[in-house]
């Protein structure tokens, strides 16, 4: 729960709720890395990582590739949800002298580049599954403690704007990402190197040049292993709004992977794009349409909801938005359509990244557990994003087709969108 301004100037200075807004420069620095860190995630999950799997997948039709990729990704999965937590926790206790989060964001970015470096040189499935492992724990470490800065130096009513700092460059980061590599034609060790030379470059200005308030040891929770593993339980009994939040963030996510990730299996046997250049052509049309608008719902959505100081109707909007979009293309399968879906997903995820960041930062429990809580709403966005694409071959494969999957992803979106109406801290 919020604390109030009195009760923030007893508290100590690592523990307060901060009163000041953040710099131009602060945003600019915090975009910045998150640009960095969603061009090194999402570049191999859309283009280097599946070409790597296909080269040991046996079969020729896409479902085994998609199984295989989910796989891989299902095991990344898992070491999220042990990450993300963990890792949040254990910044929240970090009584460095360089402060609590820097040395969690530095050291994630140092594992995450080296992994994906390592990951370019693996010729075997089994090296790809753990280096890639790695790569999604240093993921977890870094963007725990990156996200935890939010609750530790953004006051409430910029939050949803600075937050729109944190989706924007998920969209630009993934056509950049893709584009460096197509255009250069780099191959998979030189595609993994530069996402990670980047990623390094531009993570660096933000732990060199913001400031992170250092923690008394007289003021860490208690270290021991059964508080860690107690701290990962939160009651939706004792906090329902943290409940109903993380509900929320899980089915919205599950919602916009289903409706996402296979889309390019969706043009050639939805559609009937030809393999090859026609299919990939048209999804980079739709995967640009869809990067304007999530760049745009970001940044005024998540500012307007900050001057209404209103989170949960902007919510409630975005994933509607994002069913519809989805059930456009159950029912009316065509290109055009897609092209109609992609703004109108695009619209409604990226106004969802934003302002339900900025809601998850509001329904935290205790103020010193801000980066272990927020590691545990993280895990509601990366695990969905990870398993989905088994998910959704399996139900394309053997149950009910593409329509049912776009089906099955307005239905989470919707419902998503109705959790957080029990929201009682949060207008």
């Amino acid at each position: 729960m919020t604390q109030t301004q009195s009760e923030a100037r007893k508290a100590p200075e690592a523990l307060a709720e901060p009163t000041k807004l953040v710099s131009a420069g602060w945003i600019a620095l915090f975009a910045t890395a998150w640009f960095g860190i969603w061009m090194a995630q999402l570049t191999p999950i859309q283009l280097l990582l599946p070409q790597q799997i296909e080269v040991h997948v046996q079969g020729d039709h896409w479902v085994d590739k998609v199984v295989a990729f989910g796989i891989i990704s299902g095991i990344a999965g898992v070491c999220a949800l042990i990450s993300y937590p963990l890792t949040g926790a254990l910044s929240d206790r970090t009584t460095s002298r360089f402060g609590r989060r820097r040395p969690w964001i530095l050291s994630g970015a140092l594992l995450f580049a080296v992994a994906l470096l390592v990951l370019g040189l693996q010729t075997t499935m089994l090296g790809v599954g753990v280096f890639w492992s790695l790569a999604i724990i240093g993921f977890c470490m870094l963007t725990a403690a990156l996200t935890a800065t939010i609750s530790d130096q953004v006051p409430v009513n910029q939050r949803g704007f600075v937050s729109g700092w944190l989706s924007a460059p998920q969209a630009v980061g993934t056509i950049a990402g893709l584009l460096l590599v197509i255009t250069l034609s780099l191959g998979q060790f030189l595609g993994y190197t530069v996402m990670a030379v980047l990623l390094v470059a531009l993570v660096i200005p933000f732990v060199i040049w913001t400031p992170d308030a250092v923690l008394s040891p007289a003021d860490r929770p208690p270290f021991t292993l059964r508080a860690l593993i107690a701290g990962f339980w939160i009651s939706p009994k004792l906090f329902p709004d943290f409940g109903w939040t993380l509900l929320s963030r899980i089915l919205v996510n599950f919602g916009n992977a289903f409706g996402t990730t296979l889309l390019l299996y969706f043009l050639e046997d939805g559609l009937g794009f030809k393999e090859g250049d026609p299919a990939e052509d048209a999804l980079l049309t739709l995967t640009l349409i869809y990067m304007v608008f999530v760049v745009l719902a970001s940044l005024i959505l998540g500012r307007l909801s900050d001057r209404l100081g209103k989170r949960k109707m902007f919510v409630f909007g975005a994933s509607a938005l994002q069913a519809i979009a989805a059930l456009l293309l159950a029912f009316i399968p065509s290109f055009d359509v897609a092209m109609i879906a992609a703004g109108l997903l695009g619209l409604g995820y990226g106004c969802f990244l934003s302002v339900d960041q900025a809601l998850a930062t509001q329904v935290l429990p205790f103020a010193v557990a801000r980066g272990k809580d927020l590691g545990i709403m993280n895990i509601a966005t990366a695990v969905p994003q990870a398993i989905a694409p088994l998910f959704g071959a399996f139900i394309v494969a053997a149950l009910v087709g593409f329509q049912g999957l776009f089906l099955i992803s307005a239905i989470c979106a919707l419902v998503g969108g109705l959790a957080v109406i029990p929201i009682r801290a949060v207008k």
